[in-house]
C-alpha cells in the first residue's frame, strides 16, 4: 500500500505523473490531499482551489484508490490513521533536511520513502505566476 501526499492545487500533468508513477509501484494508492490550513502553514499561502474541489479531483483520478484529507503536518500521525508501506515524494526532497527527516522517521517503522521524478516543465508555482500576470 502506498501513500502520495500533496496539495494538488491547480491540478496539472506533474500531479498526474506523480500519481501514475506511485500507483505503478504499489497495489493500492492513497492520495493525501493537504488541507488549506496546512498548505498555508507549509507554503505561506492558501491554495487557489479549495480543499473540497481538490479532494474531488484527486478522488476521480483512475490511479488513486482512496483519497484522504491530510490535516496534520506529522506524516507518522497520518500513517497511524491510514497505514501504508511506502510514501512517495518528489525527488526534489532527496538529500534535503526534510527528506532526511522523513527517511529517519519512517525507517523506524519499516516504511520505505520512494522518490519520484519531479516535473520541471509545469508546476503550480509557474501556473500561479502566469495567472498573476494575466490578472494584472
Amino acid at each position: 500500500m502506498g501513500y502520495a501526499p500533496g496539495v494538488y492545487d491547480l491540478f496539472h500533468i506533474g500531479h498526474l505523473n506523480v500519481l501514475r508513477r506511485a500507483r505503478e509501484r504499489c497495489d493500492h494508492l492513497i492520495a493525501g490531499v493537504v488541507s488549506d490550513e496546512m498548505a498555508e502553514q507549509a507554503k505561506g499561502r492558501r491554495p487557489v482551489v479549495p480543499l473540497a474541489e481538490r479532494l474531488e479531483i484527486v478522488q476521480h483520478i483512475s490511479f488513486v484508490d482512496e483519497a484522504v484529507v491530510e490535516t496534520v503536518p506529522d506524516k507518522l500521525a497520518t500513517w497511524r490513521e491510514h497505514p501504508f508501506d511506502v510514501i512517495f515524494k518528489g525527488d526534489d526532497w532527496r538529500g534535503t533536511a526534510k527528506g532526511d527527516k522523513l527517511e529517519r522517521d519512517f525507517g523506524g517503522v519499516g516504511v520505505e520513502v520512494a522518490y519520484l521524478p519531479y516535473t520541471i516543465h509545469t508546476s503550480s508555482t509557474l501556473l500561479r505566476a502566469t495567472l498573476r500576470h494575466f490578472a494584472s
